[in-house]
């Protein structure tokens, strides 16, 4: 039987909730270190792989684990995994290609395109605050991808590439979070955690005929790491989620900035631009709206969201 939550302690909550972000960034800088050497689909696969030991350990201490493996809906949950692993395949290879803190800052996007699929998919009425907010949001990921795109210096076939490939994954996990909020309604949040980490393993192992490498000692360690750190990120998420509402910990995503910040600047010596800031802040002012206007309305999306809330997936 699954435990209820039994406290409310939001400041536990926010713990948890900045604990797990930190370490989903610390992954994403390992997957942009190793992936210098091995190529994007070994990366997914032991992301993705090196995660399921952790969740599966998890799921069976909260007694979830019969049903992570109950699925009532099957191709559901492969959708689930095409796309959720598509978007993670193009994250790595923004991450490959352009500066952390930038591949952090459009990915703040997310929100507004799964505001947007809402409406064009589930009919959700969109009024005149939310269609602001996607205005302001859509501004801010055009800033940030004009140098890349439309001009400027930092203009070059790699970067505006990585930049596609970012804005691409971002919108995946748009339309990844509006096929969750259809799964949910029949399946159980374990059993979509478990299911795509399978499916996104195993779309990751079939990449291997297409140039997998031996990786070095330091590239193996950091890939294992990556996805350890990923399962157990994860599990800061879900408990985060049992002690203070979505609404409460939903601005505390932007904390990922600082961190990339400080680990694109120690490790890859990168920094941000001040375009990108410009173009990351409007995205979170968009993003501000969204979260306060949903909580204003008694939107719950919060259910599902602490355990699939996957970085990159």
């Amino acid at each position: 039987m699954t435990r209820p939550l039994t406290a409310h302690r939001p400041g536990l909550g926010i713990l948890l909730k900045v604990a797990a972000i930190g370490l989903f960034t610390v992954m994403s800088a390992l997957i942009k270190a190793a992936t210098e050497e091995v190529p994007i689909g070994q990366a997914v696969f032991f992301r993705s792989f090196c995660a399921i030991p952790i969740i599966m350990l998890w799921l069976l201490v909260r007694g979830e684990l019969r049903d992570g493996l109950i699925a009532k809906r099957p191709m559901g949950h492969v959708w689930r995994g095409v796309i959720g692993t598509s978007a993670m395949g193009l994250t790595f290879v923004g991450l490959s290609l352009l500066p952390l803190p930038e591949v952090t800052a459009i990915g703040f996007a997310t929100p507004i395109f799964t505001l947007i699929f809402a409406a064009a998919l589930l009919g959700e009425t969109i009024r005149m605050v939310r269609i602001s907010a996607v205005v302001i949001g859509l501004v801010g990921v055009t800033i940030m991808l004009w140098p890349r795109l439309g001009g400027g210096d930092e203009l070059s076939t790699a970067a505006a590439i990585g930049a596609v490939c970012v804005l691409v994954g971002t919108m995946l996990r748009g339309l990844v979070q509006i096929h969750i909020r259809r799964l949910v309604q029949s399946e159980h949040t374990a059993a979509i955690v478990f299911y795509f980490s399978i499916t996104a393993s195993a779309l990751g192992l079939l990449t291997l005929p297409f140039g997998w490498v031996l990786p070095s000692n330091a590239a193996l360690l950091m890939l294992i790491t990556a996805g350890l750190i990923g399962g157990v990120a994860q599990i800061l998420i879900t408990s985060s989620y049992r002690f203070a509402p979505a609404s409460l910990l939903a601005p505390y995503d932007y904390v990922s900035m600082i961190f990339a910040v400080i680990l694109g600047y120690f490790w890859f010596s990168e920094l941000p631009t001040v375009i990108m800031l410009a173009g990351a802040v409007l995205v979170i002012c968009g993003n501000v709206v969204v979260i306060w206007r949903e909580s204003r309305l008694g939107l719950v999306r919060g259910k599902a969201r602490p355990m699939i809330d996957m970085k990159g997936g």
